[in-house]
């Protein structure tokens, strides 16, 4: 009986966590924006104790900033803040990539293609109609990045490559709707990507993976 409670109010929080999350990557909730747990229960409802967990765990994906005295607000989003996540990711994904390249088979080769081609196709897609296609897109490009890394054998790594492409992605978001990513380019230097991970040339896609992660700072 307590377990299924426990497993009920866990399910419960990761809901809340996922809406709050979602918000922010969209830009709903801008960044700074202080999160007042009464005014985020009359948007989504849920209970006091579930918005502290659900902020709690939020915070630690660095989604959210939390403080003892001023309670929470959402995490700053800074060009410093960018340029940081960026690098990290840069570092951890082209890792990944080389690890899965080296452990991958070809049920990971084909997991990749399929996940390359659902976000070629939402790039083009979004290149028409930016605002109907953009959480979309945004989830496409989470799904693709995370099967570069998918066959590393490392959980943590993956673990880590996701929460940094979370952080990343109200970023991404943002750009997309200011008109600031050519999604033709990305669009072909992801495709360069994959071509090399087939090849299982791994020094070469990892250089043109971090070479397009980068591109952003350069912008």
């Amino acid at each position: 009986m307590f377990g299924r409670k426990n497993q009920d109010s866990d399910t419960v929080v990761r809901l809340i966590a996922s809406q709050v999350r979602r918000d922010i990557s969209v830009g709903v909730l801008a960044p700074d924006t202080k999160l007042k747990i009464e005014d985020l229960r009359s948007r989504y409802g849920g209970s006091a104790h579930s918005f502290r967990e659900a902020l709690t765990l939020l915070a630690a994906e660095g989604l959210v900033e939390a403080n003892a005295q001023r309670g929470f607000r959402v995490a700053s989003a800074t060009q410093t803040d960018l340029e940081d996540i960026l690098r990290l990711r840069a570092e951890i994904e082209t890792l990944g990539l080389g690890w899965s390249i080296k452990h991958g088979d070809l049920k990971w080769e084909g997991q990749l293609v399929a996940a390359f081609h659902t976000y070629s196709r939402l790039c083009a897609q979004a290149a028409t109609d930016r605002a109907a296609y953009a959480i979309e897109w945004d989830e496409a490009a989470r799904q693709f990045h995370a099967a570069l890394t998918a066959a590393c054998h490392s959980p943590r790594l993956i673990d880590f490559q996701d929460r940094l492409f979370t952080q990343s992605r109200r970023f991404r978001y943002a750009a997309l709707m200011e008109d600031r990513i050519d999604l033709e380019a990305e669009t072909a230097a992801l495709d360069g990507v994959v071509k090399a991970t087939l090849a299982r040339d791994a020094d070469t896609a990892r250089a043109r993976l971090s070479a397009q992660i980068l591109s952003v700072i350069e912008r």
